[in-house]
Order: C-alpha cells, then structure tokens, then sequence
C-alpha cells in the first residue's frame, strides 16, 4: 500500500508542476513573448490546457469572477497540497512510526 500512496504523491507533484507551467505559458502567450504561430509553442499550450482544463473548469464555477485575474491556479495548487500532505502523508505517518 505504500508504495501506491507514495506514487500518488508524484502523480500530484508532477500535475501541480503542469499547472505552473500552464499559467506561465499562458501569462507568455498573454503578453506576446511566445507566438502561438510557432508549430512547437502551440501543441505545447494546447496539451497543458487539455491537462488542466477538466479540474479548473470546475472550480470555476464556484470562485467569483474577481474581474481579468483567475485565481483558480492557486486555488487548485493549494488544495492538492493539502491533500497531498495532510491526506496522503498523514495516511502514510502511522505506517512508519
């Protein structure tokens, strides 16, 4: 069982780093420092939105429009540390004392 838990906790890791890397994208494509014509640029931005699309689009629904700043990213970065260390380490604790 631990050995599942502890690649849990990677599966998080890796999909907080897609996340970062899909809002900075984003925020280089916004101000016109990347060009999405660029073949490369575009599959990249395109699989990333793919990736983190599903789990934003439903926080959302239930953040408020707080105007032209999403703050969804964070909100979802948060929430999976907390998960990733209070649920899942906190689940592993016991195992090794």
């Amino acid at each position: 069982m631990i050995p599942l838990i502890q690649f849990i906790i990677m599966v998080v890791d890796l999909y907080i780093y897609i996340i970062i890397g899909s809002a900075v994208l984003s925020w280089l494509i916004t101000f016109g420092v990347v060009n999405t014509q660029n073949r490369f640029v575009y599959l990249l931005a395109d699989g990333l939105h793919r990736l983190t699309e599903p789990a934003l689009r439903h926080l959302r629904a239930f953040v408020p429009n707080l105007g032209g700043i999403d703050i969804t990213p964070v909100i979802l970065i948060l929430s999976l540390i907390f998960i990733k260390n209070v649920v899942l380490i906190g689940w592993l604790a016991p195992n090794f004392m």
